[in-house]
């Protein structure tokens, strides 16, 4: 059964490929023997590649080793992005959350974003399509950033929009950013081979079946936007029962996309718990079957390579794994935006949306003066489960 929290120190993933990013970094000194640890952040830093996406919102940042001081916010965006992606078929973030980490660099806090969270996005120019500025859903705001474009270009700009309608929405400079694929983060799990954690309510995939013979199917078709689906005749789906799992790569990514046939009916809000839940398990799992092998971890730090693009906000990797030393993967703190609960409306020409409420703008402002420890004290209601 999940551990209960502490209110002092809350204990309580993003999608699972989201955070390793960062994640990892935390996990290489906060969990790994000192030999380990000191060879992982050597291969780490020259294994992941560097982009500058977070431009015009974090401004004109100099890249220098530095040491890592105060309170800082790490935006972290997973994409479902496909091979046939083109400049005709704009990418929406499938993840967006906020790492926090407060001043004192004892622990880490994770919030994340509805998809179809109502909000400003900018006015911005990428150079080959505008956007004139609006409100829409939040994941737009990465699609009407990278209009017309493909590749680096397309991911740089879209980053840069999103982050920029992030700091329109709560104030928030992201210090640093991180934005992993879908294909890449598969690699990563293939290496660690399994994932164990406990699952919290019954979930039946839409994605991944089988038919009577155990050849792979998908057992439900939705419409159009993915949505209502129908139960495809002579197709068993996935089930993962409330319990302890340990699941395998393909398990693990599907039971971490699914909104629509959860026990709970909690939908968006049970997936966004389920993909915290699962980046803790996956850094935890980093750390025991990873960092500290010697076979495992050349072949992790390959795959994580090829999974993520960071921006280290001016601040060398190396730096920023020294500053987190402290943090271990088991103290995330995983927060919940609404309470975990609906606030949707229909808004014509865009459809149902989902509207922050007072707790969470209060919550994204504790996030910008370092004051979530707190907030949470004072709501604890607002911790995820583990």
């Amino acid at each position: 059964m999940p551990k209960k929290s502490r209110v002092k120190r809350p204990r309580s993933p993003l999608w699972a490929r989201l955070s390793l990013t960062f994640g990892v970094v935390l996990a290489l000194l906060g969990g790994g023997t000192a030999v380990a640890a000191t060879v992982a952040i050597g291969q780490a830093t020259k294994a992941v590649p560097k982009s500058n996406l977070l431009g015009a919102a974090q401004g004109t940042a100099k890249r220098k080793h530095a040491e890592v001081k105060g309170a800082k916010n790490i935006l972290l965006v997973g994409l479902d992005t496909r091979p046939s992606w083109t400049a005709s078929e704009p990418s929406r973030s499938d993840s967006i959350i906020l790492l926090h980490i407060p001043a004192d660099h004892s622990t880490a806090f994770l919030i994340s974003f509805p998809r179809d969270s109502y909000v400003s996005i900018p006015a911005y120019n990428n150079g080959a399509v505008p956007y004139a500025g609006g409100k829409n859903k939040i994941n737009s705001a990465f699609a009407f950033g990278s209009r017309g474009l493909t590749g680096d270009a397309a991911e740089q700009h879209g980053f840069e929009l999103l982050a920029l309608t992030i700091k329109k929405l709560s104030g928030i400079t992201p210090d640093a950013a991180a934005i992993v694929d879908f294909s890449g983060f598969t690699q990563v799990l293939q290496v660690l081979g399994k994932v164990c954690m406990y699952v919290d309510e019954d979930v039946t995939s839409i994605h991944v079946g089988h038919k009577k013979d155990g050849t792979q199917a998908v057992p439900y078709t939705t419409d159009a936007a993915g949505l209502h689906p129908r139960k495809v005749p002579g197709v068993t789906a996935n089930f993962y029962k409330t319990g302890n799992h340990c699941f395998t790569p393909t398990e693990a990514l599907d039971y971490a996309r699914q909104r629509d046939l959860l026990s709970k009916g909690d939908s968006d809000y049970g997936r966004q718990r389920h993909q915290q839940q699962l980046l803790k398990a996956i850094l935890e799992q980093t750390v025991k079957a990873g960092l500290n092998s010697p076979t495992k971890l050349p072949k992790l730090l390959s795959a994580i390579g090829k999974a993520m693009k960071v921006d280290d906000g001016g601040i060398a990797l190396e730096d920023w794994a020294f500053a987190l030393k402290g943090i271990n993967p088991a103290d995330l703190v995983t927060l919940k935006t609404n309470n975990g609960t609906f606030h949707s409306e229909s808004v014509p020409g865009i459809g149902s949306v989902e509207t922050l409420d007072d707790n969470t703008r209060k919550m994204l402002a504790a996030a910008k003066t370092d004051t979530l420890a707190t907030y949470v004290t004072e709501n604890p209601t607002s911790i995820a489960a583990s």
